[in-house]
């Protein structure tokens, strides 16, 4: 690697404006110019909060793809700006071990990548009102299309009156994935975390607003470094405190990725469902018995599956999830087919525009 250059890891990301650390040393970064290579370069870096935000806007826009900037967690290429500012340029984003991906809001085309290089995701949910297996399913299944191992953290266990049993229904619901009951705010259950914050592991919390990440995170610290708000009396929910992406280093040498509540969480299908066989690995294995290879566990003669609901070795609403999961994979593929159909004429009407060109000159 060229001298002037250093990998650094980004730490936090505020829409174009990155943080990102190299050994023992934080420096603020933007995105090298695509257009500019002889101008752009470090020495355009200063102390100057609005220059500095105004080219991290300017260059953000300029990025060919979404998928392509840099995310927290990030390992990158980066060059030291003027000396004695703290800042950088991103020049590259080192190859992912792998990513938590979702499609874009309002895009099913377009990836959104939350974090990457992630060893294990932890699917917050709290046990109150806002409990739903469903949603959690969605989560498994992400992390399992990313390639994460996922374990989901059941929170506030002091508001639920039967905890236990609790967990043990979400562990029924969603067999295979490991499920623990704890109380952040009165400091219960968070030791069951420990296994899994080995040194140099990375984690990222994914849940929706208010379900006690910030607070786990604090604990984990030893420090109130994430401001956290009491739940909503009128509906039993967390107010939404986290704002942005940040990496943080726990204690014991791991890593952890505290995320903004997700309101909704949109699948990215990366590798033709086999995310959501693994989430669903009961029902797949049952499927293999049905007398259609094809059968869609609905009216089917022969299946299974309906036959392990209807003798309640299966839970209904859990084939419920699978079914509508399934569908909405299927739905992103055809548009993603679609995309790159559409991508493909264009580039080959590009082609045959210049050859065309060419014979005219």
């Amino acid at each position: 690697m060229d001298a002037k250059y250093f990998v650094a890891r980004v730490i936090e990301d505020r829409r174009g404006t990155y943080r990102v650390v190299s050994g023992n040393t934080e420096y603020v970064a933007i995105l090298a110019g695509r257009h500019r290579a002889g101008r752009d370069s470090v020495g355009l870096l200063s102390d100057d909060a609005d220059t500095l935000n105004e080219l991290a806007a300017r260059r953000r826009h300029h990025a060919e793809l979404r998928v392509d900037l840099p995310v927290v967690g990030d390992w990158v290429r980066a060059a030291a700006g003027a000396p004695g500012t703290g800042t950088a340029v991103i020049r590259d984003v080192l190859p992912r071990s792998s990513r938590i991906a979702r499609h874009a809001a309002g895009n099913p085309t377009e990836e959104h990548v939350l974090a990457a290089n992630v060893d294990i995701v932890f699917i917050v949910s709290s046990l109150n009102r806002d409990l739903s297996p469903h949603r959690i399913a969605r989560y498994v299944t992400l992390a399992r299309n990313c390639g994460v191992t996922p374990v989901i953290l059941l929170t506030k266990a002091d508001l639920c009156a039967d905890s236990h049993t609790a967990m043990t229904d979400v562990a029924a619901a969603i067999p295979g994935v490991a499920v623990h009951a704890m109380s952040a705010l009165h400091g219960r259950g968070l030791e069951a975390l420990a296994s899994y914050l080995s040194p140099g592991t990375t984690c990222v919390l994914l849940g929706s607003s208010g379900v006690g990440k910030s607070t786990i995170v604090n604990c984990l610290l030893g420090t109130d470094a994430q401001r956290v708000s009491a739940i909503r009396e009128r509906d039993d929910r967390g107010r939404h405190t986290t704002t942005h992406r940040q990496l943080l280093g726990l204690p014991g040498g791991a890593f952890l990725i505290d995320t903004p509540g997700l309101r909704e969480i949109q699948l990215w299908n990366d590798d033709k469902h086999a995310g959501l066989e693994q989430a669903f690995g009961d029902i797949t294995s049952l499927a293999a018995a049905c007398r259609f290879r094809d059968c869609r566990h609905q009216y089917e003669p022969g299946c299974a599956v309906k036959a392990a609901v209807a003798e309640g070795a299966l839970d209904a609403g859990r084939l419920t999830s699978y079914a509508k999961l399934q569908r909405e994979l299927a739905f992103l593929e055809r548009k993603q087919d679609t995309r790159s159909l559409s991508d493909h004429q264009k580039q080959n009407r590009a082609v045959n525009l210049m050859k065309r060109n060419r014979r005219v000159r």
